[in-house]
C-alpha cells in the first residue's frame, strides 16, 4: 500500500506533475481519482484542505480520506475571506458570533487530540488572535476571561452554531466602524511613507 499526500482546494483538485509521478508508475486512472477527490471535497468550495490517497498498486484501488481542514481555512471560509491579515496586530478582519467559533470548534474536534471540547474551542480562538479576528466585538484575550467567568456557558454547553439574524447583523455593523477606521489609518500612514519619499527625492537633487 501506499499513501499519497495532498492539499487540495475543495471541489478544485486539478492534474499535476506532483500527482501524476506518483500515480502514474502505478498505472492508476489519474482522470477517476481527480474527479472522486473533487466530489469527496465538494462541500469544502474555497478551501484548502488534506486528502489522503490510499493506493493498492496490485488492484489499482484508491481510498480517498478528506481530513479536516486547517482552522484558519475554516475561520477564513466564514468570514469569506480568500487571505488573513498581514499585520493582525494593526489590522482585523473580521467579527465572529461565539456560536461561529463552536461551529468551527464543532468540525475541528475530531480530529483534534484533546476529548475536552472546551480545548478545543480555546485553540479556535488562538487561532482567532492569530488571524485577527474579533469575537463578539472584543479581542480575544476579553473572550477568553469572559469564558472562564461563565459567559456563553449555555452557548458552549448545547454546542449552539446558528446566529440571530439581527446579532449578526449588529456584529457587521460594529465591524464596518473598525474597517473604516483601519482604513482611514492606512490611507494616512501611506500619505505619510508618500511624502517622506518625497523629501528624500528632493534632498536627492539639491545634493546633485
Amino acid at each position: 500500500m501506499a499513501i499519497i499526500k495532498l492539499m487540495v482546494e475543495g471541489g478544485k483538485m486539478t492534474p499535476g506533475p506532483a500527482v501524476a509521478q506518483q500515480l502514474g508508475p502505478m498505472g492508476i486512472n489519474m482522470g477517476k481519482v481527480i474527479a472522486d477527490v473533487n466530489v469527496a471535497t465538494q462541500e469544502f468550495q474555497g478551501v484548502t484542505l488534506p486528502v489522503h490517497l490510499t493506493v493498492n498498486p496490485d488492484t489499482k484501488e484508491v481510498t480517498i480520506k478528506v481530513l479536516s481542514p486547517p482552522t484558519s481555512e475554516l475561520i477564513k471560509k466564514e468570514l469569506g475571506l480568500s487571505t488573513a491579515s498581514g499585520a493582525r496586530l494593526k489590522q482585523r478582519i473580521g467579527n465572529f458570533a461565539i456560536e461561529q467559533v463552536i461551529a468551527i470548534s464543532k468540525a475541528k474536534h475530531e480530529s483534534m487530540l484533546s476529548n475536552d471540547f472546551m480545548a478545543t474551542l480555546k485553540s479556535v480562538i488562538g487561532t482567532c488572535q492569530s488571524l485577527g479576528v474579533l469575537i463578539e466585538n472584543k479581542e480575544t484575550k476579553e473572550i477568553m476571561k469572559d469564558i472562564a467567568n461563565g459567559m456563553f456557558a449555555e452557548e458552549i454547553a448545547a454546542k449552539k452554531t446558528n446566529v440571530d439574524p439581527e446579532k449578526r447583523k449588529a456584529l457587521a455593523v460594529y465591524f464596518a466602524t473598525i474597517a473604516a477606521k483601519q482604513e482611514a489609518l492606512k490611507k494616512a500612514e501611506d500619505a505619510e511613507k508618500a511624502a517622506e519619499e518625497e523629501k528624500k527625492a528632493e534632498a536627492a537633487v539639491k545634493k546633485k
